[in-house]
């Protein structure tokens, strides 16, 4: 039976890694995948998806407005689809993460959906929200915060390095803007908690 599964963490903890490995263990063995990562995020410079360890791969793009239900389906229909696997799924919408659940519940395709759960004031991400509803599985990958703490942050930082409070939830960025941090890290820096 395929289910949906939500791989989370905060930045840092090799979320793409994990993707790009699990799409090659499908693909060594001759089966078919699909990869989708978010259209806002534009950063890779070879290929859609990139790690941070330097793997990557093309990938379909996703906004709003994507029926990822009708696009997998079509694909699906022409070669059959062995995995659906998504990059930054905190910018599904929770329709779209319906539509994954759709996809395993009824196409029978499992879907791995990867992505950070919160944002930069610990706010949930909608399609983090929605996947922590209704994933089949919920899989934490840990990242590590300075102190040796498993990071479950992610603090936004200017230029110099100082924490930032307010602004637009999503603001693409890596290593140069953001931190992964504890929450007491996170706290002490965004509220001055000691």
């Amino acid at each position: 039976m395929a289910k949906l599964y939500f791989y989370y963490a905060s930045m840092n903890a090799g979320k793409s890694t994990t993707l790009l490995q699990a799409d090659f263990n499908y693909r060594e063995r001759g089966m078919a995948t699909m990869l989708w990562t978010a259209a806002l995020d534009g950063r890779g410079e070879h290929h859609a998806i990139e790690s941070r360890i330097g793997l990557g791969a093309d990938a379909r793009r996703f906004d709003t407005a994507t029926d990822l239900w009708e696009a997998v389906c079509a694909c699906h229909a022409a070669t059959p689809l062995s995995c659906v696997l998504i990059d930054e799924a905190q910018f599904l919408t929770p329709s779209q993460v319906w539509q994954c659940a759709r996809l395993a519940d009824f196409a029978g395709i499992p879907v791995l959906c990867f992505g950070l759960r919160t944002d930069f004031r610990g706010d949930l991400f909608s399609g983090s929200g929605a996947l922590l509803g209704v994933a089949d599985k919920l899989v934490e990958l840990k990242a590590v915060c300075h102190c040796g703490r498993k990071a479950t942050m992610n603090l936004r930082v200017d230029g110099s390095g100082e924490p930032i409070h307010d602004g637009a939830q999503t603001l693409i960025g890596g290593n140069e803007r953001y931190v992964p941090l504890c929450r007491r890290h996170f706290c002490e820096a965004m509220h001055g908690w000691t």
